[in-house]
């Protein structure tokens, strides 16, 4: 059968990619069981805690989920006995549920707690304090009794002061602490110290972008950091908590980054196990798994992950990751490094490769150089696309801007490809996954940089036959909703652009800022005052009269990162014009959303959108 593009049919419907997207939040061995966190878009994104016994761990309405730094991240960690230990995203205080037991409050009302870390019976957060005047913030010992409930000075303060903090790790002797620290003028992955403390006194260890901490063995520390330009590992001898040398690479290579922007405090790119062999992550556009024998060689273990991967836990030979892959949907895997066995814990169904062809990755030449991305063709076993044209696509902007896409297979992905739509998954300059150059390439060049890569992306992509270039779209979300709208503003190679809770005036952004991002805008811009001028002219609400082609705008009412304010003022400048655009607001979401209810709204409205824009009828 032969159908014109974006109008075939397929099952991938709006209520299916809304059932099938859940996000994984961390895994755990726990005694013979092994726990991961998932959220439930069902239940308006509430993050609960499963066990492969198959009981709900964490049953609602609880939920699994920290908001410090905003972005939250390492919500909820697990005993050997079955203890669990959560924040409640309600409150944002720890508590702690023993198995088929209640709830019991460990720390008092007023501040947001993440990275829980549990070390030889001893439970470690981060902590963040917006309630006080100025904001405090640092690491806490919480006693597992109780007594910090109603008495915050029975909280133990490991460190407190004007940085912000990750990564506790507790030495084996429980007497030194490692963690890593940042000013909040500058974010994590333009500088972070490692920071070693015996409670008395504390060294700060010279390193550039410190990620990740680990002891193996009282002496020496484990940790990533990227002096070369890309994240290693590297080992810290120390005498104490002074360093004895200069810091050596763990590993013979550095053909790939193990680490990422720290926007969130649950990621792990490194696990070490009992034998001292080293389990990583290297990313190079997709993760590879490798695993580091004492001499530094690296062997890769061959699995089905290869996204955003994050090596969770270890037992014996067994490694516990989680994570996107490029052949099927997301999961948790449980890993012999020896056997090679993988067992599927929860998720990782293979892709059926007539619906859902892997994604290619390719490079195309842009203005600052090479743009990397990974195209999505068009894919229908029951269909013979039509001769005589060229498919549609939409392009894809990730937020961030620091962070990066890996050409995984996406539900939410297929549902377009599976209707004729191709998609085209930019990583533009400022992504991470390919060392600090091609981060940095965004230094100063916010609206700039990204733009002339997404715009090089899309033409080659043209270029080379394989999309329409009278039918492309855009569409990003939060950073990548700036880009949409920026490109839209500099015209000629979108026909269409969809925007996700999107900037629209850097003003206003840093006017409503939250302290993890407050100074981000300096480093992708310039400061204020004396950038103003520039603030001004990059920002797209400036030349909104530029846009000329239909724009769909979809927002969270309770989005606290970029408010509701943003794309109202880009509506109303586009509805003083006449120009055609649609503006959904959905009072409940936040920064990005979570609820099925609203995930299968917005599929449905911009398939609609798209096939009034390039006329086709989609099939729902």
């Amino acid at each position: 059968m032969s159908s014109s593009f974006g109008s075939w049919t397929s099952p991938f419907s709006p209520t299916s990619v809304a059932a099938s997207s859940p996000r994984i939040d961390g895994a755990a061995f726990v005694g013979d069981e092994i726990w991961w966190g998932e959220s439930v878009p069902a239940e308006g994104g509430r993050v609960t805690v499963r066990s492969s016994a198959g009981a709900e761990v964490l049953p609602g309405p609880w939920s699994a989920r920290s908001r410090v730094h905003e972005y939250g991240g390492g919500a909820w960690t697990a005993a050997a006995d079955g203890t669990l230990y959560f924040v409640d995203a309600g409150d944002q205080r720890v508590r702690r549920m023993p198995r088929g037991g209640p709830a019991v409050a460990l720390t008092p009302a007023g501040p947001a707690y993440g990275g829980l870390r549990l070390s030889a019976g001893r439970l470690f957060a981060v902590y963040e304090d917006l309630t006080t005047a100025p904001h405090t913030r640092g690491i806490v010992e919480i006693p597992l009794d109780g007594s910090a409930a109603d008495d915050p000075s029975e909280l133990r303060v490991v460190v407190a002061g004007p940085h912000f903090y990750a990564h506790p790790a507790l030495s084996d002797d429980g007497i030194r602490m490692a963690w890593v620290q940042w000013h909040g003028d500058r974010m994590p992955w333009q500088h972070a110290s490692l920071a070693v403390s015996d409670g008395t006194s504390t060294s700060i260890l010279p390193t550039r972008a410190a990620l990740q901490p680990e002891w193996s063995g009282d002496d020496e520390l484990l940790y990533a950091d990227d002096p070369s330009g890309r994240w290693v590992l590297r080992r810290q001898a120390l005498q104490g908590i002074s360093p004895i040398r200069a810091a050596e690479p763990v590993a013979e290579t550095d053909d790939g980054d193990t680490g990422y922007g720290l926007w969130v405090l649950g990621n792990r790119w490194y696990r070490r196990l009992d034998d001292g062999r080293i389990v990583a992550v290297r990313t190079e556009g997709r993760d590879q798994v490798v695993v580091i024998d004492a001499d530094g060689g690296a062997r890769r273990l061959d699995l089905p992950a290869d996204g955003h991967v994050s090596v969770d836990d270890v037992s014996g030979t067994r490694v516990l990751l989680s994570g996107n892959s490029s052949t099927g949907s997301p999961g948790v895997w449980s890993v012999d490094v020896d056997t090679h066995d993988v067992e599927v814990v929860t998720g990782g169904e293979p892709a059926d490769p007539e619906w859902m062809p892997p994604a290619s990755e390719i490079v195309v030449d842009g203005v600052r150089g090479p743009v990397h991305a990974f195209v999505y063709a068009p894919a229908n076993p029951e269909v013979t696309p039509p001769g005589d044209e060229s498919p549609p696509y939409i392009v894809l902007v990730h937020g961030g801007p620091t962070a990066h896409v890996t050409g995984a297979v996406s539900s939410a992905i297929a549902f377009y490809t599976s209707r004729g739509i191709g998609v085209l998954d930019v990583n533009y300059g400022g992504s991470t996954g390919y060392g600090r150059a091609y981060r940095e390439r965004l230094d100063g060049e916010w609206g700039v940089v990204d733009v002339d890569d997404v715009i090089a992306a899309a033409r080659g992509l043209a270029d080379r036959g394989l999309a329409d270039p009278a039918r492309i779209a855009i569409r990003g979300g939060s950073a990548g909703g700036w880009t949409v709208l920026s490109a839209l503003v500099r015209g000629g190679t979108f026909a269409a652009g969809i925007s996700r809770y999107g900037v629209a005036d850097l003003r206003m952004l840093v006017e409503h800022s939250h302290d993890f991002e407050a100074s981000y805008i300096d480093g992708l811009v310039g400061p204020l005052p004396d950038a103003e001028a520039l603030y001004v002219e990059r920002s797209p609400l400036t030349h909104a009269a530029r846009i000329d082609v239909p724009v769909l705008l979809m927002q969270g009412g309770a989005d606290r990162v970029v408010p509701a304010s943003q794309s109202e003022a880009i509506r109303d400048a586009l509805a003083a014009r006449g120009v055609d655009h649609e503006y959904v607001l959905y009072p409940s979401e936040g920064h990005g959303f979570r609820s099925a209810e609203t995930i299968v709204d917005a599929l449905e409205r911009e398939l609609a959108f798209l096939g009034r824009v390039f006329g086709f009828t989609p099939s729902f």
